[in-house]
Order: structure tokens, then C-alpha cells, then sequence
């Protein structure tokens, strides 16, 4: 094995590692009563949800965390790694080792879903899924929304503020993704669609300003078949990097393809300005999000 390779397959090692006691520390069950300082620890690192789970932004880290730096570690070093693995498993040790991590691996994603199974009070079993209900009540928070104001596929600024008094929908996709992000939006939009009464708005801001300029917006949003009260995002990179950062949106880019990697993120945010429910490319989830704010009558606000 090279000496590039070996520290590839080391940094995979360490991620592993970190991964794992990230995890334990935010659901490991203490015998008897969690003591005060794992309790307060907890609340810092992972925030609190009832149950004392990880609410959505902890979830978020927990999860973004292992996924970003294994997207940065194949992003530097992806030929090293692949080449390290081969002479790791090339020998039956080699071998052995790597099915044991794998195996942990496993029994952990298992025992996972079977603490967080018992701290929601509910049996662990494996289901078709969860209720739009069932997923808003995980997916509930209470988070001040950080500011948005871009440009949009019209050239017009657009701010969140302005559409305070109605539901808007905001989620995240650039124009050159074919994978996540077509299915994001369009989920999004869909919810929009089906709820009229509550005249929602939806804001989707480009995640790669480097490549979706404001020249290119109204094509991207086309393909996307943004209609009224619909905008696609974006600007000078600068301000929309700070956005992002500002929404907690990680992202890590694929030197050799220009590909992202980040996660599929559907943020509600109420009539009052505040963010709602943080949800997955779920229609019905989104919809149901939606629908739980009051049916506009009279004019409508701008």
C-alpha cells in the first residue's frame, strides 16, 4: 500500500471513529437516570426534542457531519482511497477487518433506530413509513429564519420579509444537479400547488452561484417549471455563500466533476416569519406542513 493510500484509508478510519462517538454521545443509553452533565451536553451539541432526542438541527449535524467529510475526504483524496482499499482488502486480514467494520457498522445503524425507537415510546419495527403527522412531529422547530434577500429569475430582489403573513417554502438545488435536486424542487412545488388556499410561496436558492448566474436563473427555473409565486434565487457568490452558511445548508463540491454534495432540506416558515418544520422532499409532508397555518381570506398580503 502506498503511503498516500495508507493515510487515505487512516482519515476513512478516523472519520469512522469520530462518526461513532458522535453518535453514542447523542444516544447512548445511561443506565438508570442520564446524569445532569450528559443531559446538558446533549442539549449543547444536539439540541433537545421531546424524548431528549436530537431535535432537527442536531439530526442535521449527526448525519451532514460523517457525510461531509467523507464527500471532502473523496473529493482531495479519492484515487488514494480507492487504491488503499484494494491493498487493504487484497489480503485475507485485510479482508476480515473490513467486513468487521462493516458488520459494526450495520449493528449500529440497527441499534440506532432501536434507541430512538424506545426514547419516542414506540416499538421498533421495520414499516412502509411514517404518516405526513408522524413526520411533522419530528420534523417540528421553532428557529428564528436567518435572512434572505437575492435576486431572482426575474432580476427583481426578493426578501423574505416581504411575504410575511403567508406560508413560504424554502429549499435549496443548483441548475447542473440531476439527482436530488429536481426531486426536491418538485416536491416543493407540487405543495404549493395543492395548497392554494393558503397561497404559500415558494424560494429556492441556487447552492452554486458559480454556474447559476443571474442570467442563467430563468432557464433553470424554467426546466424546474417554476410558475407564479415561485422564485429561483441566487446573486453575486458572496452573498449567497453567506446565505447558505447563514441556513446551515453544508455542501461540499467535486473538484473533478463540479458536483455538490448537501442534503435534501425543505424548510417551512410560518406566516409569522419563523422556521416551522425543517422536512424531506416529502409532497405530503410539505403539504401538511403547510396546512396547518390558517387559510388566508380577504387580500392577500404581498
Amino acid at each position: 500500500m502506498s503511503g498516500r493510500g495508507a493515510l487515505a484509508v487512516s482519515a476513512l478510519l478516523i472519520i469512522l471513529l469520530i462518526s461513532a462517538a458522535w453518535w453514542a454521545l447523542a444516544l447512548w443509553p445511561a443506565a438508570g437516570a442520564t446524569p445532569a452533565w450528559l443531559a446538558r451536553t446533549r442539549e449543547v451539541c444536539f439540541g433537545a426534542a421531546p424524548g431528549g432526542l436530537p431535535d432537527t438541527a442536531g439530526w442535521i449535524l449527526l448525519i451532514g457531519e460523517p457525510f461531509g467529510l467523507l464527500g471532502i475526504l473523496v473529493a482531495v483524496w479519492g484515487g488514494a482511497l480507492r487504491d488503499g482499499l484494494v491493498a487493504a482488502t487484497a489480503r485475507w486480514p485485510g479482508r476480515i477487518l473490513s467486513a468487521g467494520i462493516a458488520a459494526t457498522l450495520l449493528f449500529g445503524i440497527f441499534a440506532s433506530a432501536r434507541v430512538v425507537a424506545e426514547m419516542r415510546g414506540e416499538p421498533f419495527a421495520v414499516r412502509s413509513g411514517p404518516t405526513p403527522d408522524e413526520v411533522l412531529v419530528s420534523a417540528r422547530v421553532n428557529d428564528s429564519a436567518p435572512e434572505l434577500r437575492l435576486l431572482d429569475q426575474h432580476g427583481a430582489t426578493v426578501d423574505l420579509v416581504a411575504f410575511r403573513g403567508r406560508p413560504v417554502i424554502v429549499t435549496f438545488g443548483y441548475g447542473h444537479c440531476v439527482t436530488v435536486c429536481p426531486v426536491t424542487v418538485r416536491a416543493a412545488r407540487l405543495a404549493v400547488e395543492r395548497e392554494t388556499a393558503r397561497n404559500p410561496v415558494l424560494l429556492v436558492v441556487t447552492l452554486d452561484p458559480w454556474r447559476d448566474t443571474p442570467t442563467r436563473l430563468p432557464v433553470v427555473a424554467a426546466n424546474w417549471e417554476l410558475g407564479a409565486g415561485m422564485h429561483l434565487l441566487g446573486g453575486g457568490v458572496d452573498r449567497v455563500e453567506a446565505t447558505l452558511t447563514a441556513w446551515r445548508i453544508p455542501r461540499v463540491r467535486n473538484i473533478a466533476t463540479g458536483d455538490l454534495s448537501h442534503p435534501a432540506i425543505v424548510y417551512v416558515v410560518s406566516p409569522a416569519g419563523r422556521i416551522a418544520y425543517a422536512l424531506g422532499p416529502d409532497v405530503d409532508a410539505i403539504a401538511a406542513a403547510v396546512a396547518t397555518f390558517p387559510v388566508l381570506h380577504g387580500t392577500e398580503p404581498p
